[in-house]
């Protein structure tokens, strides 16, 4: 990225902890606001009381010890970016950018990703650490990962958002998110805890200040994005319609629960596809004197797609169609479809829906692989 380019000025807020769903209704209150020009280009830092969010596509109940967070007494939330379910408190913050797509001229969401992701990499080895970027939306040190990121096209404006691990209660997270042994096994791991590192573990125990650690991104994002960072203030438009979605949508149960089991009825087949950006599930029940024609379907897993709303688009073209025509539906629908890509391709979800089909191959909701959650998103 030319860091020579012109001045481009970035709003900076910060919104310090509020509950988790009021701060993922702040996140589309952003996106809204942005769209209608009420408010610049903005980064965002944000943190959350103890909770767990499943990405957008993501089922709660196989995700989350429900019963646990609920003991526990965790905010339960579902995010509006893809991505796996993850754990967050006081000891991690978030960060955000929403800006218009002509900013930085970046209409590929991979390339996208790239490019945030070096300059929050940047911007965090200004604390003294060896932090990179790895393909294609995490940032590590040491091959452990102390940021995981995620993002989305809306129309003319781009959400992205990341998080950043200063310290984590290993114990709490991993007694509150499903970590499937067969994902650990596959990494030479006994917990997700030994993916991540946090800063202070990097420190030997005493992490630089979050104080700093936010200068040092804006560091990294002013320096290699080629933005310039001003403190402003939050606006009321922003407030009311994070309220507004809180209300309507996104703080509700409705919305948190929305995929919960598609995998528990017992005329469901159930199948998974990983690939090197995750996981995509497929849940479908059949109809038809061969049974082989789709009537109802649920794409669930810790990809990344671009809008949100692509998935719930896509099973919307594959109910009806025939279970010999899948691919093409499939590779249609994107091919006409104004949607990105970052950790998907279209091929995925046909395998995912073949290996739900095949009878070698579909699995009883009981074993049907499922998508391992991430720590962090």
């Amino acid at each position: 990225m030319n860091t020579a380019a012109a001045h481009k000025p970035f709003r900076v807020i910060d919104t310090g902890i509020r509950p988790c769903r009021e701060q993922i209704a702040f996140d589309q209150a952003l996106i809204e606001c942005h769209k209608a020009g009420t408010i610049p280009d903005t980064v965002r830092f944000l943190q959350f009381p103890p909770s767990v969010l499943v990405g957008r596509h993501q089922a709660i109940s196989q995700e989350l010890n429900l019963d646990a967070c609920r003991e526990a007494g965790v905010g339960i939330g579902r995010r509006i970016t893809g991505g796996g379910a993850l754990y967050l408190d006081e000891g991690q913050f978030g960060w955000e950018l929403v800006f218009r797509r002509s900013t930085l001229a970046i209409d590929n969401l991979g390339d996208l990703a790239r490019e945030i992701c070096e300059a929050a990499a940047a911007g965090l080895s200004k604390l003294g650490i060896d932090a990179r970027y790895r393909p294609r939306n995490d940032i590590e040190v040491d091959g452990r990962k102390i940021s995981g990121t995620g993002g989305f096209f809306d129309g003319s404006t781009i959400f992205y958002q990341g998080t950043t691990l200063v310290d984590m209660d290993a114990s709490r997270m991993a007694a509150l998110l499903n970590i499937p042994a067969a994902k650990l096994a596959k990494r030479g791991e006994t917990s997700g805890v030994q993916r991540v590192v946090t800063l202070r573990e990097l420190f030997g125990g005493t992490p630089p200040a979050i104080a700093e650690v936010k200068q040092a991104l804006l560091e990294g994002f002013a320096e290699r994005l080629g933005i310039t960072p001003e403190h402003g203030d939050i606006t009321a438009d922003e407030e009311q319609t994070s309220r507004r979605l809180f209300d309507e949508d996104i703080g509700t149960d409705a919305f948190v629960y929305e995929i919960d089991d598609p995998a528990g009825r017992a005329d469901v087949l159930t199948g998974s596809h990983t690939g090197r950006g995750g996981t995509i599930t497929a849940h479908l029940r059949l109809e038809g004197p061969n049974q082989d024609r789709i009537r109802e379907i649920v794409i669930t897993g810790d990809f990344f797609v671009t809008p949100p709303k692509t998935v719930m688009n896509l099973e919307a073209a594959l109910r009806g169609a025939l279970l010999a025509d899948v691919t093409e539906v499939i590779d249609t629908f994107f091919a006409e479809a104004q949607v990105g890509l970052l950790t998907a391709a279209p091929a995925d979800f046909a395998t995912a829906i073949g290996n739900a089909t095949a009878p070698e191959t579909a699995q009883s909701p009981e074993t049907s692989p499922q998508g391992a959650p991430a720590t962090t998103g």
